[in-house]
């Protein structure tokens, strides 16, 4: 909506627009053998659109999606809304009941599934006579589930052009639900403006360029990629699609096709550096990660094989990236280890946020001496409008006028904030605040250990103290007694874990995030934990 000669309602569906005109001729995304240049991105986008619409899809409807990385999805994040519809990018791990429930509360009137997803919405068939289902990529139609293909929706459209411009910016572009960790999992409501903002910050602080060649290692679905299929259409990138993160394509990808950029969370890093076809890069790689703190080994160890990381912070209900640790002169001249213990940390609000705060329980700013524990808040263009259907936890969650994080976190004295732990993960020993990710660092450090988890146990003099779970890197050995020795050379005693289990493997999200209630949970079977 233009409003005089000075105002444009903001959305990042103009993006596709300008380099649609700008670059018709670029390769806009590549997955396997096929291509897609800008104009026919484009044309893909209008046509999917004019679908829905000819589907009766209308204003403010919901489309649900569930799908990997595929060019299906990323071209509903210009089509649904260029339908002025709202895109439910649903995580593809959840089980059928989590389905059912995000489908229900978010209202959707169409489910678009990869045919390769179908046992997770076959037990759904029947059960939702408003939803229709898609099965992407002209896969035959599953007869447990029922629907039509992709190929007979897109014939419902036209190529008729559609006005890529909205009348709100304040309007609804995405829902995306939180995990659900620790409860039903709650609809994130993401707005025109914020995703245009957001897209924008991560061209600037992901250093993207029309040269740009972005591989998705990160879930589409999460944060809806961190706004980045908006990013990339801006800036006229090419966004390589991948149906799963296999180690070995992955470097196959980056040495074919030129990869540029990445992201992904901490353990998709290690998952990269530790494979067997890793290797020194001969182009560079900007590494963008986020999702649990990376710990300075991993840091130094992408570094090694020639990758630029940027670290930074945020959560689903901050359009994912927030924060960034901003690079500061002299520090590519520090020693390695040094330089990647002030990466690690979260640092500063990116350039379309209102920065980061780091709050008592009375909303003042604690002291920036590094060690003052509070809890890190945000507000501004790149926090969520609402929890969709939930306004008591909207409320909630934005008391005092700022969004409460619920992680905590202590500002240094240069003013980088540096995360310290959920606050339902940090350990309360007698007394004293243990921060499970500072265990963490000191365990991970050693060179037999590939990943590490640290939680609180149950203690009856202590009320808690910390137990570390490790999977070692293939070939290493270590025993509890050696990994506790190396955390106490390094930190208090009263720090280092009491016991140590190693395991083949740690539980996950599809995001990559360790699991770490799932390991507390089994810890306290049949004992009441007092949680802050």
């Amino acid at each position: 909506m233009h409003n005089g000669s000075g105002y444009t309602a903001l959305t990042p569906l103009a993006f596709l627009s300008r380099s649609a005109e700008v670059f018709p001729g670029k390769t806009a995304y590549a997955y396997g053998d096929r291509r897609a240049t800008y104009a026919e991105f484009a044309a893909e986008t209008t046509r999917l659109a004019n679908a829905l619409r000819a589907s009766g899809i209308g204003p403010g409807d919901r489309v649900a999606y569930l799908a990997p990385n595929v060019p299906e999805l990323l071209v509903a994040h210009f089509a649904v809304p260029l339908a002025g519809a709202v895109l439910v990018a649903i995580n593809t791990r959840l089980a059928p009941d989590e389905i059912r429930y995000i489908l229900a509360h978010s209202g959707a009137k169409a489910l678009v599934v990869d045919a390769g997803l179908h046992p997770s919405v076959a037990p759904l068939a029947g059960g939702l006579p408003e939803t229709v289902t898609v099965p992407a990529a002209g896969a035959e139609p599953d007869p447990a589930v029922g629907g039509i293909t992709y190929a007979e929706l897109l014939a419902r459209g036209s190529d008729d052009p559609l006005p890529r411009d909205v009348d709100d910016e304040n309007a609804a572009i995405s829902i995306n639900y939180t995990s659900g960790t620790t409860g039903r999992p709650k609809g994130v409501v993401y707005t025109h403006r914020g995703a245009y903002l957001n897209a924008l910050g991560e061209i600037v602080h992901s250093r993207h360029t029309p040269a740009s060649v972005y591989l998705w290692t990160l879930p589409m679905f999460h944060c809806n990629g961190w706004c980045t299929p908006w990013a990339l259409a801006a800036i006229g990138g090419t966004q390589v699609c991948l149906r799963a993160v296999v180690a070995a394509e992955v470097w196959r990808l980056i040495d074919t096709e030129g990869v540029t950029h990445l992201n992904g969370a901490p353990t998709v890093l290690v998952t990269i550096a530790n494979a067997p076809e890793a290797h020194p890069l001969d182009r560079p790689l900007t590494v963008t990660t986020a999702g649990a703190p990376p710990s300075p080994t991993i840091i130094a160890q992408m570094e090694g094989l020639g990758a630029d990381i940027v670290h930074v912070y945020g959560l689903t209900e901050t359009y994912g990236p927030y924060s960034v640790c901003e690079p500061q002169p002299g520090w590519p001249e520090l020693a390695p280890p040094d330089r990647a213990r002030l990466l690690a940390r979260q640092g500063v609000g990116m350039v379309q946020t209102d920065g980061l705060r780091v709050v008592d329980d009375d909303m003042n700013d604690v002291p920036a001496d590094g060690e003052t524990l509070g809890e890190i808040v945000m507000r501004g263009n790149n926090v969520m409008k609402c929890y969709h259907e939930d306004e008591e936890a909207t409320a909630n969650a934005f008391r005092g006028g700022w969004f409460h994080s619920g992680d905590l976190g202590v500002r240094h004295p240069d003013g980088y904030v540096e995360l310290r732990d959920r606050s339902k993960d940090i350990i309360i020993s007698g007394g004293e605040n243990i921060s499970t990710v500072e265990v963490e660092r000191a365990i991970d450090s050693h060179p037999a250990v590939l990943e590490v988890a640290v939680v609180a146990i149950p203690d009856d003099k202590w009320g808690e103290r910390p137990k570390a779970f490790v999977v070692l890197r293939d070939g290493h050995t270590a025993t509890g007694a050696e990994l506790i020795e190396h955390v106490r050379a390094g930190l208090a005693r009263f720090k280092a874990p009491d016991a140590v289990e190693f395991m083949t493997e740690l539980p996950k999200t599809s995001t990559g995030k360790i699991q770490k209630f799932q390991l507390r949970e089994r810890e306290w079977a049949g004992r009441e934990r007092r949680i802050l």
